[in-house]
Order: C-alpha cells, then sequence, then structure tokens
C-alpha cells in the first residue's frame, strides 16, 4: 500500500533519475540526514550519475551540499566520487570526501549544528535551490511525518525553491507521533524565549509542512539507514566510563546535582556508548537524556528503565539497535522524542536544562584546550559537530579520550594542541583511561599540573612536566601560561614520524 495518500502529491511520483533533473549545477541542495539515519536512498545517486555524464562531456556539475550533520556512502559517498561537491556544510564523516576536502577540492564549512538553520534564516550562506528530504509518509491533508532524523529538515523544506521528496517505506509507519517540530521561527529583534522546560515537553507538532506547490517530484523507496556498528567497550572505553561515574557520584555527594542527575548529552562513538553501557551497571536510575542521537546504548537504558526519556534530533543505531527498536517501536513512543537541530542543541535551552555533556576529542593540552576537528592542526577529521553546542552551555561538560593515538605513538595530551575548538574557557573536565582532571576553578598553571599527573599517559608525563618547567624558566614575566612554541609545535611532529600522513 502507497504511503502517499495526498492526492495532488500522489501525482508528482516519478523515478529518482527523473527527479535528479530537477538539480542544476551550481545550486544549493539541502539534503536530509543526520549521523546515516533519515538521509535520501535514490536520488543523489541518480544525481551522481548525471554529474559523471557532465563531466565526461567536460562540462563542470558540481552542487553546493548541505545536510543535518553525517549521511552516509548513499549521498556524501557518492557525490564525492562524482567530484560533484563544491561546498560542504555543516559536518562529514565520510573517508571519500573527508580526502576531497584536505585536498582543497572541496569547500568545507565546518559549524556548530545548532547554527546551520539559524545562518541559513539570516542569509549568510545564500539562497537554498533544492531540498532533497526523506520522510515516511505523506497524509491526506499534504502533511509530512518525517522519518529516523528530523536535522535541518523544516529549514530546508521552509527555504527551498523546490522540493524532492522521497518517500521510504523501509522506514517503520508507526514513527508518527515520534517527533515534535517547533515552527515558531522568528529573526532578531523579534525572537522569543523558547517555551521548553524539561526534556520531553512538547513545544510543536509531530508532522514537516511543505508548500505543495513547490513540490517538483516525489519519489518511492524501500531502503535502510546506514547503521553503524559498535564494538564491545575495551578496557580504556571502561576505564574512562568509571572514572566519569565516580566523578558523578562524588558530584550527588556534594549536593551539586541530584540523584536522578541532569539531562544527559552523549557524542557519538564507542568511547560515548561505552559511558552510557557504564551507566547502565551504576546504581543511578531515572535518568532523562536531552542529547542529538540515539545510540544502542541508550536503547538498553530505555529497555531497563534506567532511563526514563529521552529527546534527540537523530538514532545512530546499529543493525541489532534498528532491529530492536522496530520490532518493540510501541514501547518506546511517548519516551523518544525526535526534534529539529536548532531545538534538540539549542543553547538556550542545553543551559536551561543544565545539561551533562559528554564528547570524545582528539587532543587536550595542559591547559585545557580541546581539538575535536584536526589533525596536525590543518587535516579535518569529521568535524565539530553539535560539542560546542553543548559544551558551552552545559551545566557540565566532559571530553573523553584514549591518552594515546596510533599503538601509543602519540600523546593526546599535548602541550599546545594544533587546533582549537574548545578554548580553556569552555572546558570542564577531562578524562582518559589514566585517570580524570577537574579543571573547574583553576589557573592554567594549576590545569597543567592536574592534567600532566591525572590524564597523560606515564610514557609522557616526565616530558610534559619537564616541558612547563622550562618553559616557566625561560618566560620569567610570562609564567600564567607559559610556552615554549617551536617546542610545543615539535609534538605534533610525532604524528608525521608515525608515517601516518
Amino acid at each position: 500500500m502507497t504511503r502517499i495518500t495526498c492526492p495532488t502529491l500522489r501525482t508528482m511520483v516519478v523515478a529518482a533519475e527523473e527527479a535528479a533533473t530537477f538539480v542544476h549545477p551550481g545550486d544549493n541542495v539541502g539534503m536530509s540526514g543526520f549521523t546515516g539515519a533519515g538521509y535520501p536512498k535514490a536520488v543523489p545517486a541518480a544525481l551522481a550519475a548525471r554529474m559523471a555524464v557532465a563531466h565526461g562531456r567536460g562540462e563542470d556539475f558540481r552542487i553546493g551540499l548541505w545536510t543535518g550533520a553525517s549521511t552516509a556512502p548513499e549521498v556524501d559517498g557518492v557525490l564525492a566520487t562524482a567530484h560533484g561537491i563544491s561546498t560542504r556544510l555543516p559536518y562529514n564523516s565520510d573517508p571519500t570526501l573527508r580526502a576531497l576536502i584536505n585536498s582543497g577540492e572541496v569547500d568545507y564549512v565546518d559549524a556548530h549544528l545548532s547554527h546551520s538553520a539559524q545562518n541559513m534564516w539570516f542569509g549568510f550562506y545564500g539562497n537554498l535551490d533544492v531540498a532533497v528530504v526523506e520522510v515516511t509518509a505523506i497524509l491526506p491533508d499534504g502533511l509530512l511525518i518525517p522519518s529516523s532524523s528530523v536535522g535541518n529538515n523544516k529549514t530546508w523544506l521552509d527555504q527551498a525553491d523546490r522540493v524532492i521528496l522521497e518517500v521510504n517505506s523501509w522506514q517503520p509507519r508507526e514513527l508518527e507521533g515520534f517527533h515534535d517540530v517547533y515552527y515558531e521561527t522568528a529573526l532578531p529583534p523579534n525572537r522569543r524565549p523558547i517555551p521548553l522546560n524539561g526534556p520531553m515537553d512538547r513545544i510543536g507538532e509531530p508532522y514537516l509542512r511543505v508548500d505543495p506547490a513547490k513540490v517538483v517530484a516525489v519519489v518511492e523507496t524501500d531502503a535502510p539507514d546506514r547503521n553503524s556498528p559498535f564494538t564491545p567497550p575495551g578496557v580504556e572505553s571502561r576505564a574512562i566510563a568509571g572514572h566519569l561515574i565516580e566523578f558523578l557520584r562524588h558530584e550527588v555527594a556534594t549536593g551539586r546535582i541530584p540523584p536522578s542527575l541532569l539531562p544527559l548529552q552523549s557524542g557519538v562513538g564507542n568511547v560515548a556508548n561505552a559511558v552510557m553501557a557504564g551507566l547502565g551497571a551504576s546504581e543511578f536510575t531515572d535518568l532523562t537524556a536531552y542529547t542529538e542521537v540515539i545510540q544502542d546504548a541508550m536503547l538498553d537504558l530505555l529497555d531497563t528503565g534506567t532511563l526514563r526519556a529521552a529527546s534527540a534530533t537523530s538514532f545512530g543505531l546499529s543493525t541489532a539497535g534498528v532491529h530492536r527498536f522496530m520490532s518493540n517501536i510501541d514501547s518506546y513512543k511517548g519516551r523518544i522524542l525526535l526534534r529539529s537541530e536548532e531545538i534538540s542543541n539549542h543553547p538556550e535551552l542545553v543551559r536551561r536544562l543544565g545539561v551533562i555533556a559528554m564528547n570524545g576529542m582528539i587532543e587536550a593540552d595542559i591547559y585545557g584546550n580541546v581539538n575535536s576537528t584536526h589533525v596536525m592542526g590543518s587535516a579535518i577529521m569529521n568535524g565539530i559537530g553539535g560539542s560546542g553546542d553543548f559544551a558551552r552551555n552545559a551545566f557540565l561538560n566532559f571530553f573523553l579520550s584514549p591518552s594515546t593515538a596510533k599503538n601509543g605513538a602519540i600523546s593526546s595530551i599535548v602541550p599546545m594542541v594544533s587546533h582549537v575548538d574548545h578554548t580553556e574557557h569552555d572546558v570542564h573536565i577531562i578524562i582518559t583511561e589514566q585517570g580524570l582532571a577537574d579543571l573547574r576553578g583553576l589557573s592554567p598553571t594549576d590545569r597543567a599540573e592536574r592534567v600532566i599527573a591525572h590524564c597523560a599517559h606515564p610514557s609522557y608525563r616526565d616530558e610534559l612536566t619537564d616541558y612547563v618547567a622550562r618553559a616557566k624558566a625561560n618566560r620569567p614575566h610570562a609564567r600564567h601560561t607559559p610556552h615554549l612554541l617551536d617546542e610545543a609545535l615539535g609534538w605534533h611532529q610525532r604524528y608525521l614520524d608515525t608515517g601516518h600522513m
């Protein structure tokens, strides 16, 4: 049975190849998708095929590609392989596209996720020509049931000149009611407070809207999301989780946070998943989450009742996690809520709710600056994502990483990070498998002492301590944040020496 019950839009159904003809060289195209969920499954491949033909004729056919966050090989991968992307924002994790960004072929605008929709509304990115958005179903009145992510879809549908809808019957029809889309968008100076006071408050509506006059094509698909496998937590991940949970116990004992904690935000990846799994084995109960992505460990917590409810903008499940969610979807309704990322990541709401933020990093320096995005200061890895949205506004923030990389060849704790995403002013707590450094209320030199003692690998502690001592000795009138600049940069040379770049 068709998922398209709107009579007007039912007449717009075409093949993906025909839909792709509505995208022209030089267009800015907003596509759905966030952490491999809810991205268009058919139109990008058809568009990439058109690009390949055009390039074969010596024609330049590239687009600006805007999404919610990372997509999948079926979007970023095929378009990058076709050399069809001129600019990309606000986040990418595809290895093929990453290589083109780092080679200089693609201009990458790495942006805070909470800023991407508002910058579009402000006109900072230029005109949006086309939106290609996956939905679960189109209702008789033309309302759209969102799929497994919301991301920036509301803004793309509002702002685009032309709209292509992909209706994916793989997405469970029971997703209706899982979403809360806030439509009270206003620009300065007419902004009003967002009326959300608890993680599960409904402030919008369960549907996306689209002007039928802008819809140029509807494509029917039946294809799964990109499901990301998780490795079982290793020794380092379990140690990081243990340090974090012990610290939360301490904060509860001091009375700074309640026994049920405060709403949790967790970044994407195996370490973050391990932390959530650690919470499941702890004494904490009646937890809530106000986050971006629901991973497998959050389903575990929901299943056991440890996590009462979770607000996010997307799923990021493994194949097993998807099967579990679909098999028990009714049990999650009312306990999982998906929002637009401009709401899930909104600084006003993160600060009001007092979120506890937990995110990964590439490296941290001894003074508390964190690099989440770049290798050797020049090569992008993925992007800042939502970590900055949460870290700067959280009640508590944690940055997590093993203390070494490349089998111990380089230290993740360095004298000076090669790229700064989160300044020392925003970073509360750094954790590695070695231990935890609480940096709140400390001067730079006190932070350095604590980071070296508790977070650095023993193989690098003496060298880091010696660096600070010699920096102080060489800069007698500049000891607030003492550095030996040439030597600090030399630490990153070790990455080159490993032969990985």
